[in-house]
């Protein structure tokens, strides 16, 4: 969701309808226990619905959320109304006396710092609570005007997690509950439905069965490792990015796994990015870092040599190994992981070229959209806020505002949509960040295009320009594809499995219906090894229908069914595993289909 999103979301009535349902389902877990045994933290409404995280004697049951459902909607029905009180920090403390998690946001908000969600403040706010029955809550809404507001037939309680107070893992975990309300019954129903469907497409249950990925406790958490069906992935997607990259005039380049600390110094990432980098190597007094990114050794490539305004643009790319120590409770399949091949490239230019060049960027985003079928995305253009300048971005105003402005007008003149966020850029300099919705509708964050204009000064890059005098380039950072995890992941979710031909780790499975067409079929599967199909007999010992429904499981697009009729025709019994059949087809017929799904990458069987 997107910063606009977000506060037009917040402004809703179901922004409203959810936050109330938080409060009332509060009420209804307090009540499960003797008072004063159940400690309430925060509840805020999210995305989809809501949440609340307790503190509780003992853990929750499934039996638990039917019996905190139906005490929710009792409450509902007797529209009890929600009333706002502006207190002291004094009397709130006094009110939530025997509160802990209560008590310490008060004082956050005492000294403002931070809201009754614990998240930083800019100013100082009032301190509130909102009552309905029996149950008071820290809050400053906004509410619906009564319980009886909230559809009693469009809530349902979802799951009990795990969560840990404010996010520490230092600090008390607690059991979040998580719920989801809607206006009508209807909404509910259609939204129970998308998480059934995102269920069965889940890209960690697909990726076990169709043989992608697997991880392993003696390699660590979030290092996948890719099985040959995952590697047939990696490379057409490496293929794909290689082809695309030559036609927009890439120059291709590797660089080492490692490197000493002074670089990640010199270009600014220590300290800022300590806390996602593994611990350092100590060799002979030196200290070497496992690289998070490739950028600073693209750098020393640049400046490797002296650097003419002939020689500019340079784009580099490399589909560099990159390692970051996400925190254990971050991590999710291949969605958020510590090890990542990135789809990465830095492109060094003057000025002038700038806009040409970062448009180029998203025309680049686009020929991607086309291939994998991508139709929903928002461009959001995330800049800096100065209150940040040397905690959080580089200390430079002037060349914040100047790049900042060069992508927004950028994006005007090429008639690009977006959306601005304040306060996400990347540390040295402004970025736009691609969200892209799966064929379920659900959202990822794909790509990224930033802007540097800190570390080619930091590095003291520079070229000569067309007055023969040194000028330092800005550098834009590029992932379209984003890193082969984490688009792997994107779709396998998108296509349910359900690959286009050309990335198909097994494009065809040939059948034979008994051992006497098992020559036959290993004759149809050299000439389709020939023209660089990945296809295998099937020779086993199982029935043909067997072989099918195995083929269907592993979402093989099509299944070349051979008989004593094929063999004396020449031809295959076609079945597409969308339950398409076409009897008869010749083998040739078939060799020049395939090829062209294959050559042309198309989408369609």
């Amino acid at each position: 969701m997107s910063y606009q999103e977000q506060e037009k979301y917040e402004e809703s009535e179901l922004y409203r309808i959810r936050h109330s349902a938080a409060h009332v389902m509060a009420q209804a877990v307090i009540e499960l226990f003797e008072p004063g045994e159940a400690k309430f933290a925060i509840g805020p409404p999210v995305e989809n619905g809501f949440y609340y995280d307790f503190d509780l004697p003992r853990n929750l049951t499934p039996d638990d959320l039917k019996a905190i459902e139906k005490r929710m909607r009792q409450i509902i029905a007797k529209h009890h109304p929600f009333e706002k009180v502006v207190v002291s920090a004094e009397k709130a403390k006094e009110m939530f006396e025997g509160q802990p998690y209560k008590i310490e946001l008060i004082e956050g908000l005492e000294e403002g710092g931070f809201d009754e969600y614990g998240e930083p403040l800019d100013e100082k706010p009032e301190i509130s609570f909102y009552s309905h029955d029996a149950f008071t809550d820290l809050c400053r809404g906004p509410h619906v005007e009564h319980t009886g507001k909230i559809n009693p037939s469009a809530i349902k309680l979802m799951s009990i997690a795990g969560a840990y107070w404010r996010g520490d893992e230092n600090k008390s975990q607690l059991q979040r509950i998580y719920g989801t309300a809607w206006k009508t019954s209807k909404e509910l129903e259609e939204h129970l439905h998308m998480l059934e469907e995102a269920k069965k497409r889940d890209h960690r249950k697909l990726g076990k069965e169709l043989d992608i990925y697997t991880f392993s406790d003696e390699v660590g958490p979030g290092l996948p490792l890719w099985l040959p069906n995952g590697g047939i992935l990696i490379e057409e997607l490496e293929a794909l990015a290689k082809e695309i990259e030559h036609n927009h005039n890439y120059d291709r380049v590797r660089t080492p796994h490692l490197t000493k600390e002074d670089l990640f110094h010199r270009s600014g990432h220590l300290p800022y990015y300590a806390e996602s980098m593994y611990p350092p190597m100590d060799m002979d007094g030196v200290k070497y870092y496992v690289k998070p990114m490739n950028c600073p050794m693209h750098h020393k490539i640049f400046d490797a040599r002296p650097r003419s305004y002939r020689d500019l643009p340079l784009r580099l790319a490399e589909y560099g190994t990159c390692y970051r120590f996400e925190k254990s409770g971050e991590l999710f399949g291949l969605m958020r992981v510590r090890s990542m091949q990135m789809n990465d490239a830095h492109i060094y230019c003057s000025e002038d070229d700038f806009e040409q060049e970062f448009m180029d960027v998203i025309a680049m985003y686009m020929e991607y959209f086309e291939i994998f079928n991508i139709e929903k995305y928002v461009m959001r253009f995330s800049t800096h806020v100065k209150e940040g300048l040397s905690k959080k971005y580089v200390d430079n105003e002037r060349l914040w505002l100047k790049t900042e402005e060069m992508v927004r007008q950028a994006m005007r003149n090429g008639n690009v949509p977006f959306v601005e966020v304040p306060d996400e850029a990347a540390f040295y300099g402004p970025k736009v960040d691609v969200q892209v919705w799966s064929a379920i509708g659900r959202e990822f964050t794909l790509a990224t295009n930033q802007v540097d204009f800190s570390q080619p000064v930091s590095f003291d890059l520079a070229f000569k320009n067309s007055a023969g005098e040194d000028e330092t380039p800005l550098c834009i950072h590029r992932a379209p594809l984003s890193t082969h995890e984490r688009l792997i992941g994107f779709l396998i979710e998108h296509y349910a499995g359900k690959f286009p031909v050309w990335l198909a780790p097994e494009q065809a499975s040939v059948i034979p219906i008994t051992d006497d067409q098992n020559e036959y079929a290993l004759e149809i599967e050299r000439k389709l090894k020939a023209i660089n199909v990945r296809v295998k007999a099937d020779l086993g010992s199982d029935r043909m229908n067997a072989k099918i429904r195995s083929a269907q499981k592993m979402q093989v697009p099509y299944m070349l069914v051979v008989g004593k009729r094929e063999v004396e025709e020449n031809s295959i019994a076609l079945r597409l595993r969308d339950g398409t059949r076409k009897d008869g087809t010749s083998v040739d017929e078939f060799l020049d289909m395939i090829q062209g799904k294959i050559s042309t990458r198309s989408a369609e069987l």
